[in-house]
Parts: C-alpha cells; structure tokens; sequence
C-alpha cells in the first residue's frame, strides 16, 4: 500500500524531470501561453509589432541557450577522456540539444516576421484609407 508520502515524492519527481527536460523548453519556447494569447488577440499594428518582440526574445533566448551548449559540446569533445564510456553519449545528446534549440530559434524568427509583415500591412491599409482632408485635396 503506497502512503501518502511516496505518493507525494512520486508526484515531485515527475514534477522535476518535467522542468528539468531540455527538450520541452525548446519546443515550448514558441508556443508558451503569453505569446500565444497575445497572437491571437493581436489586431492592431503595435499588437503585431509587440507579438514580433517577443518571439525574438524568445529566439535571443534560445540562441544564447545554443551558444551555451556549443562550448559544452566543445568541452565534451576537447576532454572526453574525462568522461569514459559516457563522453559519446554526452556529445550526442549536447549535439541533439543544439538542433532543437536552432529550430526553435528559426521558428520564432519566423513567426516574428509574419508578425512583422502583418504590422506593416496593417500601416498600409490605415494609410491607404486615411481620410484626405480639404487642403489635401486642393492642393494648398
């Protein structure tokens, strides 16, 4: 019979390897609930340029993530000796890790440009049907 205890310590656990997973937080980097709410709700043009914003942050973020596992991956290759049988499976899993990163960074900037190109069609439109005035018209 499980106590409440292990149950709790179970629930922990899956909790920590849940925050811990590298993958996830590539992979949610594009789609975190912030972003998303703000891309569906955007209709204006700084709504677009603000969801732009915050996908390149998020790319920053992800670039500044693979620049990191880069030098890990040049450690791991540079002293694999210190690492033994393990030293493959580190340099594999830190080269893995850096094309989910990458991927997530080039997803983001995508979708930052989409963003972008939908502000600036949105300024086209405003301008086009912006009301002329009299002095417009004629002239003066």
């Amino acid at each position: 019979m499980k106590t409440k205890s292990g149950n709790y310590l179970a629930a922990f656990i899956i909790a920590l390897l849940a925050l811990l997973n590298p993958f996830a937080t590539a992979a949610q980097s594009l789609d975190t609930p912030e972003i998303h709410a703000a891309a569906a709700n955007a209709t204006s043009q700084s709504d677009h340029e603000d969801v732009a914003k915050q996908y390149e942050d998020a790319a920053a973020q992800m670039q500044a993530k693979a620049a990191e596992k880069k030098e890990l991956l040049e450690h791991y290759e540079d002293k694999s000796y210190l690492y033994g049988r393990r030293a493959q499976d580190l340099q594999s899993h830190t080269h893995a890790l850096i094309r989910n990163y990458e991927k997530a960074v080039a997803e983001n900037m995508r979708a930052a440009a989409f963003h972008r190109q939908m502000a600036s069609q949105l300024n086209e439109n405003h301008a086009a049907s912006a009301p002329r005035t009299p002095d417009a018209v004629s002239g003066l």
